[in-house]
């Protein structure tokens, strides 16, 4: 689905006194081109201006690009999706370097299983045994508090059909200022970074990751969110071993979701987030299938 944004200039002046200028403004718009007076219309609607005399808008550009959630605009998707959002685990593969990777096998193999059954009746049992870091997967509360909610003690209804949000960020830090905008509370907020695209490779887990802030995460403890997910490596910055993020995010019995991917198919909102465990006692984290439905 091709998305378009206008950046623009714009001088407002109010009624009852006083301007605001802006200097390439970004916002969503709903198809490939819009009017200066639309777009002046959409401009006040977006940042909730009172007592509007006039909007002029100038060096108006339009991007084809991924929408970042401008409020005023509706956009309606063509069709309802199931949007995978996890990493396929596979023999060996590696999430974390230094941690083993699965192996994946057969306890009973169909030509073993022949023994059990009539003839052209055969069945397969397989196997795994793996780190619970493993690919795509949510970390609980006692993840990182040894008095904190096991994964089978986890809120379904912090990880099961919750409304979700996009973020779209470029930046490898991710502080308090790049949140602010969004609405957050009682939301899964998914962070878009693009480092997904590193998957498999060495520079994925080279400690140059995207990650958030203590500031950003005490921010969104202050907002409550249901849950919190991210697509590269850690939410936290791996150099640092109080691991900041972690910690106020638990704390707070926020369940985090790394190693997410595929969030660049997702709008900026309007869709709902699934991510749910295995219901394991004495276990704080544990892959998952997330997904999202559009």
């Amino acid at each position: 689905m091709s998305e378009w944004r206008v950046q623009f200039d714009a001088n407002v002046t109010f009624s009852n006194g006083g301007a605001l200028q802006a200097q390439e403004f970004r916002l969503d718009i709903p198809g490939e081109d819009i009017s200066d007076d639309a777009l002046g219309e959409l401009f006040v609607r977006h940042l909730g201006l009172l007592m509007v005399g006039d909007v002029t808008i100038a060096n108006k550009t339009l991007i084809q690009e991924p929408h970042k959630g401008s409020r005023g605009v509706e956009v309606t998707a063509p069709e309802r999706r199931v949007i995978d959002l996890s990493h396929v685990i596979e023999h060996g593969m590696t999430t974390h370097t230094g941690l083993p990777g699965p192996e994946i096998g057969d306890w009973l193999s169909f030509a073993d299983s022949h023994r059990n059954y009539a003839p052209g009746t055969e069945f397969q049992i397989g196997k795994i045994s793996m780190v619970s870091n493993t690919g795509t997967y949510v970390d609980s509360p006692v993840h990182r508090f040894r008095d904190g909610a096991d994964l089978s003690g986890l809120d379904l209804g912090r990880l099961v059909d919750v409304e979700g949000i996009m973020v779209r960020t470029g930046e490898r830090v991710i502080d308090r200022k790049l949140l602010l905008a969004y609405e957050v509370t009682g939301k899964a907020v998914l962070i878009n970074t693009g480092w997904d695209r590193h998957w498999g490779t060495d520079t994925y887990t080279n400690g140059q990751h995207p990650f958030i802030t203590k500031d950003a995460a005490e921010w969104l403890v202050e907002q409550r969110p249901a849950v919190v997910g991210i697509d590269s490596m850690n939410v936290d910055d791996t150099d640092d071993g109080s691991r900041p993020a972690h910690t106020a995010l638990l704390r707070a019995g926020i369940p985090i979701v790394e190693h997410m991917t595929n969030l660049d198919s997702l709008p900026p909102h309007d869709f709902r987030f699934h991510a749910a465990p295995l219901a394991v006692k004495g276990m704080g984290t544990f892959p998952v299938r997330a997904y999202a439905l559009t």
